[in-house]
């Protein structure tokens, strides 16, 4: 039975996509479920696979053409089998019925084996028989035959002298990335970005990481206690006490949510994806450790639905894990606020008149000055690093 594949549906978002990778080719058989190809979006890749068991009879569409919603891309046949490799040729088979006097039995394996045209064979054997030998010797001929005939034949682009004389390389940029350009300079052309910074000692959450995180693990099911859930509980109460950091920006309007769908980005072999944490409020360090886990995996594998990385009223990004010790983040619009974490890193600070040796982490909240004053922007972080430097005041709300 005939299929025809289509495009996914995509959002209203979303106005079209374009063919990323073909992984199965014309003539080949798939499994129900097996992945078939992947359409490149603005804001993710999103999969197509197999409806049944059955062969991709064709793709109508090519990797980089682009494609709109329910689009039929591909044809395929339900229940088929894959075609049937091409039988040996005919001299092989005239070779292998005349016998040991043209070909012994162990050249005849190799024949076999590798689809030799044994015409081609020229044999060293007594009265002109083809040894196992002469079957070698073809073999690696040919063998270091096909990179020059690839090189040939292929039209694929290679790096290139410049007018300097230097190589360099011309890859065209992926549609995600190209989306991702556009928001960024969007987001500094329409916007009053503003940082603010501040730091925070972490050794109290660390000290309570350390205490609980094996009693903490077994008692959710293998969930590991992390810092990125003490930050998200942060902010979330940090947000109800500052509404206009968790507003946005609708024309000549300013529409306040009350909920907290914080963002968090994430960092993929595709580009950088923002995935949404929904009702931060309600949810527990645990419940926001596995969600925060199961992101990063599937962001990694280019599972994450459109729905999952639309909307959030405030966002967090955290560039310690590469190392970084301070940086000025880029809101994402219509947000109004995003915050910045930073490598963990021991510094001498003066203690009750004393010096000693803390983890210091740098803050950073870049707002938009259209709507948040300067105050307000300070406040917001102070707080979250009063509650980072208490964690008890999270579960206490105070």
């Amino acid at each position: 039975m005939a299929i025809e594949i289509k495009a996914p549906q995509f959002p209203e978002s979303v106005a079209d996509g374009s063919i990323a990778t073909w992984h199965k080719q014309p003539g080949e058989a798939v499994k129900r479920d097996e992945l078939l190809v992947d359409i490149e979006t603005d804001k993710v890749v999103l999969e197509v696979v197999a409806p049944e068991d059955g062969v991709l009879v064709s793709c109508l569409k090519g990797e980089g053409d682009t494609v709109l919603s329910l689009e039929v891309i591909a044809t395929f046949e339900a229940g088929a089998a894959a075609a049937p490799a091409p039988a040996a040729a005919p001299a092989v088979e005239a070779a292998a019925d005349s016998g040991d006097a043209a070909i012994s039995p162990a050249a005849r394996r190799l024949v076999d084996d590798n689809q030799i045209d044994v015409s081609k064979v020229a044999g060293s054997g007594k009265g002109g028989r083809i040894t196992k030998e002469d079957i070698v010797a073809f073999i690696d001929k040919r063998e270091t035959a096909k990179p020059v005939q690839a090189e040939v034949s292929s039209p694929a682009v290679v790096a290139v002298p410049s007018a300097n004389g230097k190589i360099e390389k011309r890859v065209p940029m992926t549609r995600m990335r190209k989306s991702i350009a556009k928001r960024l300079l969007d987001a500094q052309s329409t916007a009053a970005l503003l940082t603010t910074f501040n730091e925070v000692n972490m050794k109290p959450v660390m000290d309570l990481r350390t205490q609980y995180k094996d009693l903490f693990e077994k008692t959710h099911n293998g969930t590991r206690l992390g810092f990125m859930s003490f930050f998200v509980k942060a902010a979330s109460e940090a947000l109800k006490r500052f509404p206009d950091v968790n507003a946005s920006i609708d024309g000549d309007d300013v529409v306040y949510h009350a909920y907290q769908d914080i963002g968090i980005a994430v960092s993929s072999n595709r580009g950088l994806v923002v995935p949404v944490l929904r009702n931060c409020e309600s949810m527990s360090l645990a419940e926001t450790e596995a969600q925060i886990r199961d992101f990063g995996g599937r962001a990694q594998k280019g599972s994450l639905g459109l729905e999952e990385l639309q909307g959030g009223t405030f966002t967090i990004t955290n560039g310690g894990v590469f190392g970084s010790l301070m940086s000025t983040p880029i809101l994402t619009p219509p947000q109004t606020a995003i915050l910045g974490m930073h490598k963990i890193q021991d510094r001498p600070m003066a203690v009750n008149g004393k010096v000693e040796i803390l983890p210091m982490m740098y803050l950073a909240l870049t707002y938009d000055h259209r709507l948040i004053d300067g105050k307000e922007a300070v406040q917001f972080l102070v707080t979250i690093k009063d509650l980072l430097e208490d964690p008890a005041r999270i579960l206490l709300e105070i």
